[in-house]
């Protein structure tokens, strides 16, 4: 599941997983790469991170192994030192806002959403998100999404939406996007 920065990806994601405990959530999020300058860094390009990792991990999951998840501290903008053992699940989704741009994670997936939401509603989330959620400073907030998150976006999260199978609106209520997936993912044969 791809989309723009708080476009309500994880809202979904993390609603979708509490109907039921066969569905497994990983979080592009947790592949990002130690920073050394967290103010002037470009979280929003591919290169920011390790998704060969990922593409990894979500392979060995596929196949029925557990896998050693790496966990990312946003207050300090690197890896802690432990991992996460997590087992496979029935249902696994992957969320990140790069997702749909990389090959290897749409050749894993069976289905492919994105979660579209106007950009003034994505900032007014962010800036709420980053500032209680993660400590940051109202001020650096506004100049990485000015500086890297906007036009990142617009290079490469927003042309990614081309390889949604489904697209999701962002704005609606999250109940109303959790039961249509539900439905395509049963659909599908899948374990909802």
């Amino acid at each position: 599941m791809g989309g723009g920065t708080a476009s309500g990806k994880t809202s979904i994601v993390r609603a979708l997983a509490q109907q039921q405990d066969r569905v497994l959530v990983l979080s592009h999020d947790r592949y990002y790469l130690d920073v050394e300058d967290p103010l002037t860094h470009d979280y929003d390009h591919p290169d920011a991170l390790d998704t060969a990792r990922l593409v990894a991990d979500l392979a060995k999951l596929r196949s029925g192994q557990p896998a050693s998840l790496p966990v990312y501290d946003f207050r300090t903008h690197r890896r802690k030192a432990e991992e996460e053992r997590t087992e496979p699940k029935p249902l696994i989704i992957v969320e990140g806002i790069l997702v749909l741009h990389d090959e290897r994670l749409r050749s894993l997936a069976d289905l492919t959403v994105y979660v579209h939401a106007d950009a003034d509603l994505r900032l007014a989330r962010r800036l709420q998100r980053d500032i209680v959620d993660r400590g940051r400073d109202p001020g650096d907030v506004l100049r990485q999404y000015m500086g890297s998150v906007r036009p990142g976006h617009q290079r490469f999260v927003e042309p990614s939406r081309r390889h949604a199978d489904v697209v999701l609106d962002g704005e609606s209520p999250v109940a109303f996007s959790v039961a249509g997936l539900s439905a395509i993912i049963r659909e599908r044969g899948g374990p909802l």
